[in-house]
């Protein structure tokens, strides 16, 4: 191995498995309303509408708070800022537990939102600081697997935890609230010790290592914009941003809903739990392995487009079949895509911008994708309490991805292929 590619690979043993690990415990506390509503919205007299409303309410804060959320993290450093967000992220969570109605509910949905909302982007933004475009799509993929992981882990453990009904005079989905929302604030205190802000402060580099990070990275950056402003008008950036919006409501929409469409099958909350493991575990091969072909082959645009794709097929097979097996194998192809466009889509914007640029670039389009996890989950909600099933509601996520991959395949003729020098030859 390289010289090089040896120093990137000690980086990102050293980061990589504790960010998933953050972002499991982040995409746990984000969704596990969806295994709660099992037994919260009979217990609490919540409508599919109430239930959709509050699950998507999340959303509101989430993008108020996107683009301030990088910016202060360029300002603050990741070490603090991250800290800052777990600790409290996980208080709110937990408080949750203690909802009585759907405006407390709502109340600490939004607040949630506002506190998570420099997380993902954060982090991502984070990965260029470290790696080279030639690198970043498949580090960026193994830090998405913490949402499939988090399906693998969290399904099942909600299952259980959803059994404590009773136990010191608190229902299951309370328990379920406390038990998945403290490991946040917990972890918030490690992040504080693991995390460093950039190589430079990383005490376990040595300076050869440091200085070779930063060779490499300043001859990918010396031509990028760096600053705020320019990046957010970008019109690539703009209309990659709006097609990011079928994806915010199919992600959202199948992460807060998936529990009930599967438990609507037929299964007890238990069986529910494995099942919706098995789907995030079929889709984490598919992320690994889009991540890792963007990055070999220096190509982001058809790789989004062909998960977007994939998704809505899985989708309207979904819709459109009356078996219960077809249709778990088409909302398996469903998940897997929708998380697999996640690292090239998000990753693309450092492609052509750094620094405060690329911060508010993937800041924008984590924006919009944060309203259609707004829009998706309520559509949902409002579609069910309708027609009695899912039927339409996946048929409408099929649709839109069908749509933005269009999109992203037009916007791809007036783009620049990623640089495919110095490519890696393995890992």
């Amino acid at each position: 191995m390289p010289e090089q590619d040896k120093v990137f690979a000690k980086c990102a043993w050293r980061l990589i498995p504790f960010m998933c690990l953050l972002y499991l415990v982040n995409y746990i506390d984000r969704v596990n309303a969806g295994f709660a509503a099992l037994t919260m919205n009979k217990d609490l007299g919540f409508s599919p509408a109430d239930f959709g409303f509050g699950a998507g309410v999340f959303f509101v804060g989430y993008l108020i708070f996107q683009v301030p959320g990088n910016v202060v993290l360029g300002r603050l450093g990741a070490r603090r800022w991250m800290s800052f967000i777990l600790i409290v992220w996980g208080a709110i969570s937990a408080s949750t537990a203690f909802v009585h109605g759907t405006t407390s509910f709502y109340v600490l949905r939004f607040m949630l939102g506002l506190v998570e909302a420099g997380f993902f982007p954060g982090m991502l933004f984070y990965l260029t600081l470290w790696f080279p475009k030639t690198y970043r799509v498949r580090f960026a993929a193994a830090f998405v697997c913490g949402i499939p992981l988090s399906g693998i882990v969290g399904g099942p453990v909600s299952g259980l935890i959803l059994g404590m009904d009773g136990i010191a005079g608190l229902y299951g989905w309370q328990w379920l609230f406390v038990l998945e929302g403290l490991p946040a604030s917990l972890l918030g205190f490690v992040a504080l010790k693991w995390l460093s802000d950039g190589p430079l402060h990383a005490a376990w580099l040595s300076a050869a290592e440091k200085n070779t990070i930063a060779a490499r990275l300043a001859t990918e950056t010396e031509s990028q914009t760096q600053d705020l402003w320019p990046a957010l008008r970008d019109p690539r950036v703009v209309v990659l941003a709006l097609a990011g919006f079928a994806q915010g409501c199919a992600l959202y929409g199948t992460g807060l809903w998936l529990p009930q469409i599967v438990k609507a099958m037929g299964f007890s909350n238990l069986a529910t739990g494995l099942v919706v493991s098995v789907i995030y575990t079929a889709s984490m091969a598919i992320i690994v392995a889009l991540g890792y072909s963007s990055d070999r082959r220096g190509e982001r645009i058809w790789h989004i487009a062909f998960a977007w794709l994939l998704a809505a097929t899985g989708f309207a097979a979904a819709a459109l079949t009356g078996n219960d097996l077809v249709a778990l194998l088409g909302l398996t192809f469903a998940v897997a895509g929708v998380q697999s466009a996640i690292a090239p889509y998000m990753t693309l914007p450092s492609s052509f911008f750094t620094g405060a640029g690329a911060a508010g670039g993937i800041a924008l389009l984590n924006t919009i994708v944060s309203l259609g996890g707004f829009v998706g989950p309520t559509l949902i909600g409002i579609l069910r309490g309708q027609s009695g099933d899912y039927a339409s509601s996946l048929a409408m996520l099929a649709f839109g991805l069908t749509i933005s991959a269009l999109i992203v395949v037009m916007l791809g003729r007036g783009m620049t292929r990623v640089p495919a020098l110095a490519r890696p030859s393995t890992s």
